[in-house]
């Protein structure tokens, strides 16, 4: 009887142990998003370059489109903004920023002086709507559909990979 006791133990140690080894392989850009196949989140936010001018959700309805949620002080979104420049130039769909938790003034003098990917910038000082996109910190990037479903959530900078190997089959697909 006392020799099965340390039985326990171990099979409480060995499946912790199992748990660790399959947590340590999973991306950490990967977070599961609830967002994913749900309707994005609505917004009704004033334009980055026009303060007198708004931009809702529903306004980009019909057409497949990608979310990149940046601020001016996020150092991974300068890393990243190279490559975003570069989907730009290419036209496959249209890019919208999400200006995150940022000054207005040091958002336009950020794009005035790395380029200006975006179809439009849309500004959210509070981060109130980035919240509502369960965004965790920035830089995050989704894609939405013409019917205005989130299909794909990355978080963290873009890379050549992420763009080949998943935005552009899934805007393929999407737009097929």
């Amino acid at each position: 009887m006392k020799r099965r006791w340390f039985l326990v133990p171990l099979a409480l140690f060995l499946a912790l142990a199992g748990l660790m080894m399959v947590g340590l392989q999973r991306d950490p850009h990967e977070v599961p998003s609830p967002l994913i196949g749900q309707p994005a989140p609505a917004f009704d936010l004033t334009l980055l370059h026009a303060a007198d001018r708004r931009i809702r959700r529903d306004d980009l309805l019909g057409q497949v489109w990608m979310l990149n949620v940046w601020a001016s002080w996020c150092a991974a979104c300068r890393e990243e903004h190279p490559l975003l420049m570069a989907l730009a130039a290419r036209g496959l769909f249209p890019i919208y920023g999400l200006d995150y938790k940022d000054g207005r003034n040091d958002a336009l003098q950020n794009l005035s002086r790395f380029g200006d990917p975006y179809q439009a910038s849309l500004f959210d000082p509070d981060g109130r709507v980035g919240i509502e996109w369960g965004v965790y910190g920035v830089p995050e990037t989704f894609i939405i559909d013409r019917a205005g479903v989130v299909r794909f959530k990355h978080i963290g900078p873009l890379t050549p990979e992420v763009v080949r190997t998943q935005i552009e089959p899934l805007v393929r697909q999407l737009n097929g």
